[in-house]
C-alpha cells in the first residue's frame, strides 16, 4: 500500500501523537489511525473508494485545526 495522504495532529510525544493516513494499492483504499507514534495502536478500515476514505479521514482528524498534512 502506498500511502496517499498523511496528517500529525502537531503532538511530538509519544503519548499524544496522532497520525491519520490514506493508503492505496491502486484498487482497494484504506484508513488508518495511529495513536502514539509508531510503536502505539492503531485502527485500520478498508474503504469503497477514495471520496469514502476522505471521508473517514476528515471524520477521524474531527474538527480540530491543529492537524497538518505531512508529505507522503
Amino acid at each position: 500500500m502506498i500511502v496517499e495522504e498523511h496528517w500529525w495532529n502537531g503532538d511530538a510525544s509519544s503519548r499524544g501523537r496522532r497520525d491519520v493516513y490514506i493508503r492505496t494499492d491502486g484498487r482497494r483504499w484504506e484508513v488508518q489511525a495511529q495513536i502514539g507514534g509508531t510503536y502505539g495502536r492503531s485502527k485500520v478500515q478498508e474503504c469503497p473508494s477514495r471520496s469514502a476514505a476522505s471521508i473517514l479521514a476528515g471524520a477521524w482528524r474531527g474538527g480540530n485545526p491543529g492537524w497538518r498534512e505531512l508529505p507522503s
